[in-house]
């Protein structure tokens, strides 16, 4: 909310030294955030000249210029000759004068330079240049505005452009600071200065008359509320659209940030900016009948004042009359009743509609404005009557314009709930010592009538304050009344406890050993659409059930992932379209799995401020689709770069089966990989990675194609795994061994097999056979070639042997390694090679 400084001081005492930075800090004491500060940036001299002569030169390039003479006062120089584009004076008119030395916004500094054959000593200035609209077609003649000041005069001090505006920033639940009202109110609760509320007016005069028909039909109401509570009617006839805007509304609206428009529009902006109501003005000449707001009809369309065509929702709100819809309620007027300049009898509209209804059609219609954003936030019940009142004696006052008895208006009961505020309450929350006068005293200020009780006070909040709706928002009136600076500091004891829980503890240690290895994380967000599910979240790519969003961020991912793979995918693409293509990322969070034939979801929301029974946490735990947290890791790209002497490695199925290694030493559990199938992997390139014989992820090479539909450029590994299922096999202890000092005895043993048997199998089989001596089993070749049969394949394993309490003999070794093979002879038919 821009708040320029001579506005605000109409309603409350500023100091007359006051700079941009002291308003800003007193706003900022109340709970504001400061912006910015906005100035006309322009600077002297710019004066008030009296043209004497206007010689039409044509030019070569068809273009006629106006060689004038121009007396801007002994004081500034006399007569000066300037050349001026424009031709909407005469001699005799007075005009603006920006004189050599001057700065006009751009920043355009004015110099005498020669132009047209003359020499230009200054410039004549229209309202643009000036920085007061968009008004570039000729010049500010000063009568036109009413304006007959002294040749020579200050025009910066004339046309008010020694104003300037201080920005704060304004949440969404205090509404009311979008006013002048609302904010000259908080500037006096920060300073103490008196306030002079604009909208205190005899109840009498602000009666709208009566002829004008007016109803609400609303037969759609969201949530149950009406779309129009109040709507006030007021006719002004004999207006004069056609005469300025005085100078002093021009630049408040303009530091405000809004456009002159015409003096009827202009004076239902500042209207609004200055109680907070937006208003709407209808050539009443334009209307056909009475008004009826309600809610629009299927297939039913409208104008805006824009010239957007627009379709309209069922939920819509209108303003209609005899021809139809007329405006949108709240957001925007229609094409076919505004205020022109051939108007000249004007009905004035201030209401307040439905919140939820008003914030629902800005944004489906992409229509956000000025008066939507104060509607959406709650209007003040009690000023539409005021406001249609203001606009009307504004009217009257710059237009030209009658007050009629003519008017209509729909009443409604404001009924503002009551607070009860316990003694002590305040204390309690904030942690200040306030007594019980500061309570009451902060409570009034901000406009609540404050009853005492037994046990506290009974608070009525203010009909402005929509936010003020329980004792803990009141208690931060309090604590914002008397300084924030007010609260201690004080760090909270922390609860008792033994810290992290076993599995915290599991998921912290796997993603700390995974980053210490080399991998980046990098989270991602938690959607992809139902084909990436199918793909990364089966091993066959059959369709699964997927939880859809109901308000999702981008339609293209509508889903909850069933997997993290998508999620690295995005993230490698966008590295890779950035020059970064060698690439070791992971990701450890949640995927949603939810199973086939179950409804997901409740209606049921237990009471705040009271735990749920245990009945009720597991209806609410059973509405909740399965939430695994998983571990995914996405290499591509080269693990070592060239360099002298030495090729590139890429990145390969070891890299990541190291990857498999590290998670499972740091959760404290062997991982097995078996050979398998799944749609997103390379045939023959995928491992199932189990404990235990449960399977708890993959590991592989990605598929050429979905690499490729990734727009990955090369080979890209990855492995995903269930994490807490991983956490919870492996236990909650995880022993270290002793290291023994005695050593180890190695051998090595090549056993011919089927093809078809998967290599980690007869590797299992070693190590059961083998017993505790085995203290580990490598497979470092698969040899099929000559020598071996063509259905066959040999293994060859290095084994290590150790004992803890002696040195072993080579025929301990052997013993071990034969009872080894035995098991897999009995399984595998294996038979050692020769």
């Amino acid at each position: 909310m821009r708040v320029p400084l001579s506005w605000l001081r109409e309603y409350v005492d500023v100091a007359a030294d006051a700079t941009p930075a002291d308003v800003l800090a007193s706003f900022v004491s109340v709970g504001f955030e400061e912006e910015d500060v906005h100035r006309f940036e322009i600077s002297g001299p710019v004066v008030v000249g009296r043209v004497l002569s206007a010689e039409p030169e044509p030019q070569k390039n068809g273009k006629t210029i106006n060689w004038c003479q121009v007396d801007v006062g002994e004081v500034n120089g006399g007569v000066r000759g300037i050349v001026c584009g424009a031709h909407n004076f005469v001699a005799g008119d007075k005009v603006v004068v920006t004189l050599p030395g001057a700065v006009l916004p751009g920043p355009f500094p004015i110099a005498a330079r020669k132009t047209y054959g003359h020499v230009s000593d200054g410039m004549i200035a229209s309202a643009r240049e000036l920085g007061l609209g968009d008004e570039h077609d000729g010049i500010i003649v000063l009568s036109t505005l009413g304006l007959d000041p002294e040749v020579g005069a200050d025009a910066i001090e004339l046309l008010h452009l020694n104003d300037f505006a201080v920005d704060i920033n304004v949440t969404p639940d205090r509404g009311y600071a979008f006013s002048l009202r609302g904010v000259a109110r908080e500037y006096s609760h920060a300073t103490g200065a008196a306030f002079r509320d604009p909208a205190q007016r005899d109840f009498a005069e602000l009666q709208p008359g009566s002829g004008f028909s007016i109803s609400v039909d609303d037969r759609g109401p969201i949530r149950g509320n009406v779309g129009a509570r109040e709507f006030v009617a007021r006719v002004v006839r004999n207006v004069d659209p056609a005469r300025p805007t005085p100078p002093w509304m021009i630049a408040r609206l303009v530091l405000a940030g809004m456009r002159p428009l015409g003096v009827l529009i202009d004076i239902t902006n500042y209207v609004m900016l200055e109680l907070g109501n937006p208003i709407h003005g209808y050539d009443l000449d334009k209307l056909q009948g009475g008004i009826v707001v309600r809610r629009a009809e299927k297939g039913e369309r409208m104008t805006t004042l824009d010239g957007q065509d627009r379709a309209l929702h069922v939920e819509d709100l209108l303003i209609t009359d005899g021809s139809g819809p007329i405006g949108l309620a709240g957001v925007m007027g229609g094409g076919t009743t505004e205020m022109s300049g051939t108007t000249r009898n004007v009905l004035i509209e201030a209401a307040t509609f439905d919140p939820v209804t008003i914030a629902r059609s800005a944004r489906r219609h992409k229509l956000p404005s000025e008066a939507s954003k104060r509607f959406e936030r709650g209007v003040d019940p009690l000023i539409p009557f005021v406001a249609a009142r203001r606009v009307a004696d504004l009217m009257v006052e710059l237009a030209g314009g009658e007050l009629t008895d003519e008017g209509g208006a729909l009443f409604a009961d404001v009924d503002i709930a009551g607070i009860d505020l316990p003694r002590g309450f305040a204390q309690g929350v904030i942690g200040v010592d306030y007594t019980d006068d500061e309570v009451i005293g902060a409570l009034e200020m901000i406009g609540a009538e404050v009853t005492a009780t037994d046990g506290g006070w009974f608070v009525i909040p203010p009909s402005w304050r929509p936010d003020l709706t329980d004792k803990w928002t009141l208690v931060e009136e309090v604590a914002r009344i008397h300084g924030l600076d007010r609260i201690p500091s004080v760090l909270p004891t922390p609860p008792s406890g033994r810290g992290y829980t076993p599995l915290q503890q599991g998921r912290k240690r796997v993603a700390d050993a995974v980053a210490a290895a080399g991998f980046v994380e990098t989270p991602a967000f938690p959607f992809a659409n139902e084909e990436q599910n199918d793909l990364h979240g089966s091993a066959s790519g059959e369709h699964l059930p997927s939880i859809r969003l109901a308000n999702a961020l981008d339609g293209q991912a509508a889903y909850l992932r069933r997997s993290l793979l998508p999620g690295l995918l995005q993230t490698a693409h966008r590295n890779i379209s950035r020059g970064l293509v060698d690439l070791a990322i992971f990701e450890t969070g949640l995927v949603f799995t939810p199973e086939a034939g179950v409804t997901y979801g409740t209606d049921s929301v237990p009471p705040l401020a009271q735990r749920p029974s245990d009945e009720t946490l597991a209806q609410l735990n059973a509405a909740i689709p399965p939430q695994p947290r998983n571990i995914a890791v996405l290499l591509t790209g080269h693990v070592t770069p060239r360099q002298p002497g030495r090729a590139a490695e890429h990145a390969s199925l070891g890299d990541a089966l190291h990857a498999v290694q590290v998670i499972g030493v740091a959760a404290g559990v062997d991982i097995d990989v078996a050979q398998t199938q799944r749609a997103a992997l390379h045939p023959g390139r995928a491992g199932a990675l189990s404990v235990r014989g449960e399977e708890i992820g993959y590991v592989g090479e990605l598929h050429p194609r979905v690499a490729a539909d990734a727009d990955l450029p090369g080979r890209a590994v990855v492995l995903e795994l269930d994490l807490d299922r991983l956490l919870t096999l492996a236990g909650e202890r995880v022993v270290v061994e002793s290291l023994s000092t005695y050593p180890a005895a190695t051998q090595d043993v090549s056993l011919v097999v089927d093809v078809a048997v998967p290599a980690s199998d007869v590797r299992a089989a070693l190590v059961e056979g083998a017993g505790e001596l085995l203290e580990s089993a490598a497979l470092v070749d698969d040899y099929r070639g000559e020598g071996v049969a063509e259905d066959s394949k040999s293994l060859t394993f290095a084994l290590r042997f150790r004992a803890s309490d002696r040195t072993l003999t080579a025929a301990e070794a052997t013993e071990a390694k034969l009872a080894g093979v035995a098991v897999a002879t009995d399984r595998f038919g294996a038979a050692i090679r020769d």
